[in-house]
């Protein structure tokens, strides 16, 4: 189907409407990401054609000036009505017009993945959040140092040697923590491992935790060794930034040494990919309605995002 232009901002601020995936800065918080959103997105509209004001009618005469040049009586048709006018009203459209919710929310140093439901999409990043789908981060830590909160916004707590740390002991261990976590699942469940209960239950997709406050880490593994740098793939639902930074903290502790956590950047949430999301140069009317338009294709192609058959761990004491 050819796509048309359209230059009229109300046709276009009725089709504003879906889910937004935005590339959040690292140091930027949640909400100046979307109040630049919305900002944008009313520029935008303001700047197209708008509509005229409204005319005021009015069935009734006034005396003229009786001269000859002048008529002596005068119909009074249709005026402009002023206190709809741009110079009195002010813009046509405003951010609070707009109807905004976050999916899933990120840390103020948390790059990567952010999505957002525009207008009626926040019905979708409503049923998206329930469905509480997995997460993929890119962790970096630095070895050989420590900070108060694990971040490298922080003060430096302690140093400690790294020279017997390999990129094999760290996926060693990594590979053992995903089997702990994968274990804690079914244990939470009242399943032993190695029944046939397990085996069904795990057929039947991923399990997820009863509530939203239970982190779980589904993968993780090593992509990336460069001393003291090294970086991690992570797979987890209901995770918090200053989990992440802290599961970094103790896999160093573990190593005999210690790190903290330089970058972490969400590189995908759900379907939706970082090669997709919209970034900040293109945060403009344009940008966001094609970004939107994307977005819906991948919807249309993974209806199980908005409705999915969920496993549910029990919920823990």
């Amino acid at each position: 189907m050819a796509l048309t232009k359209v230059y009229d901002a109300a046709t276009v601020f009725k089709h504003m409407s879906g889910i937004l995936n935005v590339y959040k800065p690292a140091g930027m918080k949640v909400t100046h990401v979307r109040n630049a959103i919305l900002s944008n997105i009313c520029k935008g509209l303001n700047e197209m054609e708008q509509r005229k004001p409204r005319q005021l009618r009015e069935n009734r005469t006034l005396l003229g000036t009786g001269t000859a040049a002048d008529h002596v009586l005068h119909n009074i048709g249709e005026q402009t009505d002023l206190s709809d006018h741009l110079l009195s009203t002010g813009p046509r459209y405003l951010p609070r017009d707009l109807s905004c919710a976050t999916v899933s929310s990120l840390g103020d140093h948390t790059s990567g993945v952010l999505l957002f439901g525009i207008n009626r999409g926040t019905g979708q990043s409503s049923s998206i959040r329930k469905n509480r789908p997995v997460r993929v981060y890119h962790l970096i830590g630095q070895l050989g140092s420590a900070t108060e909160n694990h971040l490298p916004d922080s003060r430096v707590t302690m140093r400690s040697n790294h020279r017997h740390v390999s990129a094999d002991r760290i996926s060693s261990l990594a590979a053992s923590m995903q089997a702990s976590h994968q274990r804690k699942m079914f244990e939470l469940c009242g399943v032993d491992l190695q029944t046939q209960e397990a085996y069904e239950l795990a057929c039947r997709g991923l399990l997820r935790p009863a509530d939203d406050s239970q982190p779980v880490v589904y993968g993780i593994k090593l992509i990336h060794f460069e001393r003291p740098h090294f970086t991690l793939e992570l797979h987890a639902i209901n995770e918090t930034q200053e989990y992440l930074a802290t599961l970094v903290h103790d896999m160093a502790l573990d190593l005999r040494t210690v790190a903290h956590c330089c970058q972490l950047r969400c590189v995908r949430h759900a379907h939706f990919d970082v090669t997709d999301s919209l970034l900040r140069h293109a945060w403009h009317l344009p940008g966001i309605i094609k970004n939107l338009r994307q977005q819906r294709d991948i919807l249309k192609a993974h209806p199980q995002l908005l409705r999915q058959q969920r496993v549910e761990l029990q919920a823990t004491e």
